[in-house]
């Protein structure tokens, strides 16, 4: 079964303004329970500076589709189950490899 790609530029730009947010909220669920929890889980700064990192480069005009997996995906692949958004990261991924869902219509 194929992942579902980005059918526009506006929205593959959309999805990955929406794992930032994602990873803050994450970040912040984090932060309530950290008295319980005492750190973050390992997966998170790295997750957050790569999603931040290609929003960046989307931002500075520098972003480049790809044929190779997006540098998040091996943490998404050991701890996908803690991430309450690793299907929205999936599909993000599936676009950059395989580039924006067009109808040839």
């Amino acid at each position: 079964m194929s992942l579902q790609r980005a059918r526009s530029a506006e929205e593959y730009v959309e999805w990955i303004k929406q794992a930032v947010f994602e990873v803050g909220d994450l970040r912040d669920c984090y932060d309530f329970q950290m008295e319980e929890l005492g750190r973050y889980p390992t997966f998170l700064e790295p997750l957050e500076q790569a999603i931040k990192a290609i929003y960046q480069s989307m931002v500075d005009g520098d972003y480049c589709f790809g044929r190779e997996d997006l540098s998040f995906m091996e943490l998404v692949s050991r701890h996908g189950d803690d991430i309450p958004f690793a299907i929205l990261l999936r599909r993000i991924n599936e676009t950059h490899r395989k580039g924006i869902d067009v109808d040839d219509d």
